[in-house]
This record gives C-alpha cells, structure tokens and sequence, in this order.
C-alpha cells in the first residue's frame, strides 16, 4: 500500500470515528448551515454536512486564539487552489487532492470565523465568492493539463468548467435580480467535494482495476459536466420563470 493510500485509509478511519462520536451526542445540527438552508447532494449527504461543521469548530476556536481572521483563509485558500492545480497538472493527484482537501477547509472557516467576530460584509462575500470561481479555474486547467495527451479529457475539462461557471453565475446574477436558487444536484460544494474524492482513490482503484491512472476521474468528470449542465439549466429555468 502507497503512503497517499495508507494516509487516505487514516483519514477516513478518523472520519468514521468522529462521525459515530457525533451521532452519539445527538447529531445536534449546525446554525450555520440551517440558517442558509444549505444541502448537500439535495438533502441526501445532509448528514454529513452537519458532521464536517461539527468536526471543523476546534479549527474556529483556535483560528479565533491566534487571530487569524478572514482574510487570512480567503487567501490561504487562493494560494492552496493554485497549488492544486499546479500538482494535477504535473499527474500528482494523491497530492492535488489533498491540497484541494485543505483548500476547502479555508472555504468554510472564512466565513464561519466572519461571522462569529462580527466582521462579515459585502467586501468578504464579494472576495470569497470570487476566489472561489478563481479555484474552480485552478483545477479545471490542472486537469486539463493533466489530460493533454487525450485530446477528449482536454474538452471535457474546459466543458465542466464552463459548466461549473454557469451554474456560479446563474445563481450570483438571480440573486442581484432578487430571485434566490440555490438548488440543483451539483452545485460547488458537491463538485469539490466529489473531485477531491476522486483524486485521492483514483491512484489505488485504478492500479486494483488494472486501469491506466485518471481513467476514474475520466469517468467522473464526465458525470460532473453532465450533472452541472443540468444545474446549470434547471437554475436558469426556474429564475427565469420566477422573473416573467
């Protein structure tokens, strides 16, 4: 067993772990999360949403002993997207994966740690929201990158990013209309969440499989493109009907 392996095996045994210890103490729900009325996977990984925030709240606390306020994670989380682009597009995926991990930690504690000192604003929504368009570029052109030598897993990279960007931008441009649709199957947590799996096991399963490497997260990506078109059009569709 490799060493990315063995530290995924690690990671999940952690995982499953914390998950029992939070169903053991009520699988109390996040505020955060509830306020929002935020989904994951359409209500079906809810579970695990509320357990992620749950597991994050020491890394809260002890941002909020050192001081390390928003911005702090906004550009952590930057320069962590960067980074794992740059490894997907050298065919490190164990490592683009891990990176990417870390870089969605910085996400949420961002805006948890605003609003929890009381600095949440316009500028913060704005430069989160954008950087995390600015990510999505990252590790779309790291996987094209990475499927240069296929001219079909070139297209098919720049194809879920045009479609991720869709779905970002038909949500952004409703709510400046007034009309608020945050729904749909693969919205950006789903998409990050899945790629980040994917670029972890993918290295192993393949090599069990008796598959050449990123032949999963082939097939993945194309799942995504295909899920976040039919985002992106239900999106349109029903802002565009609540407008007329």
């Amino acid at each position: 067993m490799t060493s990315s392996a063995t530290a995924l095996l690690a990671v999940l045994l952690v995982a499953f772990g914390s998950m029992a210890v939070y169903a053991a103490r009520g699988r109390r729900k996040d505020a955060d999360v509830e306020g929002k009325g935020a989904h994951f996977f359409m209500g079906a990984g809810d579970f695990l949403l509320h357990w992620f925030m749950w597991a994050v709240r020491p890394a809260e606390r002890i941002s909020l002993r050192l001081g390390l306020g928003p911005d702090f994670y906004n550009y952590a989380g930057l320069l962590l997207g960067l980074a794992s682009g740059v490894l997907l597009g050298s065919a490190r995926l164990a490592a683009g994966g891990w990176t990417l991990a870390a870089c969605g930690v910085c996400d949420i504690l961002d805006g948890r740690i605003a609003r929890l000192t009381g600095v949440a604003s316009g500028y913060g929504d704005f430069i989160d929201s954008t950087f995390d368009r600015f990510v999505e570029v990252f590790v779309f052109l790291g996987l094209a990158a990475y499927f240069r030598p296929s001219s079909t897993g070139a297209w098919l990279a720049a194809a879920a990013m045009g479609s991720s960007l869709i779905v970002s931008y038909a949500r952004a441009r409703g709510e400046v209309l007034g009309v608020l649709c945050s729904g749909g199957l693969m919205q950006r947590g789903e998409r990050l969440a899945l790629l980040c799996l994917v670029f972890l096991i993918d290295p192993a399963l393949a090599r069990g499989l008796g598959l050449p490497e990123g032949r999963i997260v082939w097939w993945t990506l194309l799942g995504l493109t295909v899920t976040s078109f039919l985002t992106a059009v239900h999106r349109t569709v029903w802002i565009s009907k609540r407008l007329r």
